[in-house]
């Protein structure tokens, strides 16, 4: 066992702490574990009911049974006109799709896209 020096706490606990409310998560994998080529992908945990059965954009990503995650291949986005909007429109869909489903307070959880490099006004009670 190697020791963890300065960690007051163990990944599982952060594991826990991180998935004890909704969460969506999503990003890019380079190809491998049961994925044959590099995609973007997206899940929700725990996923609700129905949640792979959402339609989300664009058109050429869809849900992989085996591995409970929606997938985009990242070629697809390469070959876009516009590679940002596609990921965009994946990333924005299949957040919604788990919203959708697990029935969260989207008024608490969301707010305006920001500028980029800019950080959001943080607003206290």
């Amino acid at each position: 066992m190697v020791p963890r020096i300065g960690w007051s706490f163990r990944p599982d606990d952060v594991a826990q702490e991180a998935c004890s409310h909704e969460v969506s998560s999503a990003g890019f994998w380079p190809g491998g574990n049961g994925a044959d080529e590099p995609m973007f992908y997206s899940y929700a945990y725990p996923a609700p009911e129905r949640f792979a059965d959402q339609p989300v954009e664009p058109a050429e990503a869809g849900f992989d049974e085996t591995l409970g995650e929606f997938l985009l291949p990242h070629a697809v986005v390469q070959a876009s006109d516009d590679p940002a909007a596609m990921l965009m429109s994946f990333l924005q869909s299949t957040y919604e799709a788990a919203a959708k489903t697990g029935g969260w307070d989207r008024s608490s959880l969301e707010c305006a896209f920001g500028r980029p490099g800019v950080p959001r006004p943080v607003h206290r009670d």
